[in-house]
């Protein structure tokens, strides 16, 4: 008995690729940025994935998708919380991101609005934030809190 989608690093991306298309997100640079990409399953079926692409101690959370038919049932929560701990873990201190579509979404699991040029160098020369996602793009980044020993 499946008790509900779970997430999971992903190691093959082509069925990411796909959803994340058709979620009409970048996917020109995912193993050129070394993107690190986390999945969710539900009966061995990809709905959803997210990613990580880190720059020291800061970090892009990127490519957020799931697929349209399981959208509103709590997946794109479990996996930005997958992915923060994730960051956590590999000692990041602060998770930006851009997004045209979702700054609700991200505004309702802590993630605030800031100015695009406020982003670290590393970040801002990345090819998500120099390139791929246009200049009207919500900018947004949360501090995340440190595990406790």
């Amino acid at each position: 008995m499946t008790t509900g989608p779970y997430c999971a690093p992903l190691a093959d991306a082509v069925a990411a690729r796909v959803l994340l298309a058709a979620a009409m997100l970048p996917v020109a640079d995912l193993e050129a940025s070394q993107v690190e990409l986390l999945g969710a399953w539900s009966s061995g079926e990809l709905v959803g994935v997210i990613g990580l692409e880190c720059h020291g101690r800061d970090a892009l959370l990127r490519s957020l998708a799931v697929c349209a038919e399981r959208r509103g049932q709590g997946i794109g929560t479990r996996l930005v919380g997958a992915l923060e701990a994730r960051a956590r873990g590999a000692g990041v201190e602060r998770l930006w991101l851009l997004t045209e579509t979702a700054a609700s979404f991200f505004a309702a699991r802590g993630y605030r609005r800031v100015d695009r040029a406020a982003a670290p160098a590393a970040l801002a020369a990345s090819r998500e934030f120099a390139a791929l996602c246009p200049a009207t793009a919500t900018c947004m980044a949360r501090t995340l809190t440190p595990l406790r020993a």
